[in-house]
């Protein structure tokens, strides 16, 4: 019989605040990780303010969703393994059955004027959430100099020198570890402003404590085991649809890309988007180049992570080539596939090392190293703030490369007023109003689909 939990929550209200959280995560991952923060740290009280950063930092370091993988992290820390399939199978449930409803819409009726009037006025109101999750994300990681430098690095090295995202981190890494080593009270979670225990709900005042609790505990016995159990439920229906589909059929070229985006792919959604619309657009051609912001607009207007924009990938790339099968047949499959390949991944890295990372929080060096990952999360999200700007507002942008830099240069006889104004608005909105997030959205859609009756 396994030990008793460190705390009086019922399972049971377990299941209805992640279900909560799970129906109120707009927004992307800033959004949804202050939801999560607000819910669990401030109003339940379930963790502390220290041991919570200390779980988002580790799931930056990880490829996919670092929303999701906190929300598993904590489930786990409140509930053991049952706790931590909880939270993460709720936190992309809605958005799952969202997406999938709007797919078929966008299948059926994406050459409809309304309707592509619709994502118009959507992507105005996704540029200025992006804008927004970069002030919120920055609010939290930069409180010094050296964290502002490292996130105005990260930007120059992905910008404009073009650097693969994994080399940034691990440049980060590396200086946040060093500066850990040190003492530097700079690469300490608060930034060297008093530590976010003075900030926050203590560690020893929730409802988990400080101490580590039995479960917790590197195992590694029960590592292995989990880690076979979800190697396999990620890898098989990938090896079987290789084996009798052939590697050139749109279910294993899906299986197979969304598995090694899985792998290779860190920062979570904001990070990435454009890996994987560089892909879906040019390589595989299962999207034109405006629908990927057309899915991003579906993953912005409900639930659940951001990264989920992929199953609205796969689902238009098997709409599109689905012989034999039926398309909306074919389509609905490719997006559990891609869905299933996407998120199981998600389980593995959480519970093989959260249990080893919960050991090492009071760990100076890993802290400075994740503290300094969060700061180079920032410079990347506003590349893509900077790159959304520009293909949302400019129909054509192209590039130019020279001595080792990369420019994206617009061309200004294609610029698009109306989409240049409805960005201003929403940015307005969100920044000089305070609107809510799904009114700037709503009201760009609806604004979107006036210019199309007009």
């Amino acid at each position: 019989m396994p030990p008793p939990l460190p705390h009086d929550v019922p399972f049971r209200e377990a299941v209805h605040v992640w279900l909560r959280i799970a129906l109120l995560s707009f927004g992307g991952p800033a959004g949804q990780i202050a939801v999560m923060h607000r819910i669990l740290v401030e109003e339940k009280r379930w963790i502390g303010e220290n041991r919570f950063l200390h779980a988002l930092n580790y799931c930056m370091l990880l490829p996919g969703p670092e929303a999701q993988q906190l929300a598993i992290y904590i489930g786990w820390l409140m509930h053991r393994t049952k706790g931590g399939l909880l939270a993460g199978t709720l936190f992309v449930l809605p958005g799952f059955i969202a997406i999938l409803a709007l797919s078929y819409l966008y299948a059926a009726l994406g050459n409809v004027g309304m309707v592509e009037g619709l994502f118009f006025g959507l992507k105005a109101a996704v540029l200025a959430i992006v804008i927004n999750a970069v002030v919120r994300i920055g609010k939290r990681a930069l409180r010094n100099n050296v964290m502002l430098g490292i996130a105005a690095a990260a930007f120059v090295a992905i910008f404009f020198l073009d650097i693969a995202f994994p080399l940034i981190i691990l440049g980060a890494a590396l200086i946040g570890f060093l500066g850990g080593k040190a003492g530097s009270p700079l690469f300490r979670v608060g930034g060297g402003h008093g530590g976010s225990e003075s900030g926050g709900l203590a560690d020893s005042d929730s409802l988990l404590g400080a101490e580590l609790p039995d479960h917790a505990r590197p195992n590694r016995a029960w590592s292995l085991k989990v880690s076979g159990i979800f190697l396999t439920l990620w890898l098989t229906p990938v090896a079987l649809l290789l084996l009798t589909l052939g590697p050139d059929n749109v279910f294993s070229q899906i299986a197979t890309f969304f598995s090694q985006m899985a792998v290779v792919t860190f920062g979570g959604a904001y990070a990435v988007l454009s890996y994987v619309a560089q892909a879906a657009v040019q390589s595989y051609g299962w999207l034109a180049p405006g629908e990927m912001l057309d899915g991003l607009g579906m993953a912005e207007t409900t639930p659940g992570p951001l990264i989920q924009v992929v199953q609205f990938v796969g689902f238009m790339g098997a709409f599109r080539e689905a012989a034999p099968l039926d398309p909306w047949l074919a389509a609905t499959l490719a997006a559990v596939l891609t869905t299933w390949v996407t998120f199981v991944p998600c389980f593995l890295w959480i519970f093989l090392g959260a249990p080893y990372v919960e050991r090492l929080r009071d760990n100076a060096a890993l802290s400075g190293a994740m503290t300094a990952i969060t700061a180079a999360v920032v410079g990347v999200v506003l590349n893509l703030a900077v790159w959304f700007g520009l293909h949302v507002v400019f129909a054509e942008v192209g590039e130019w490369r020279g001595a080792g830099l990369r420019l994206l240069i617009p061309d200004i006889a294609s610029l698009d007023v109306a989409a240049l104004i409805l960005s201003v608005a929403a940015l307005l909105a969100i920044f000089r109003f305070g609107v809510s997030m799904l009114k700037v959205l709503g009201a760009c859609a609806l604004a979107g689909v006036l210019l199309a009756l007009v």
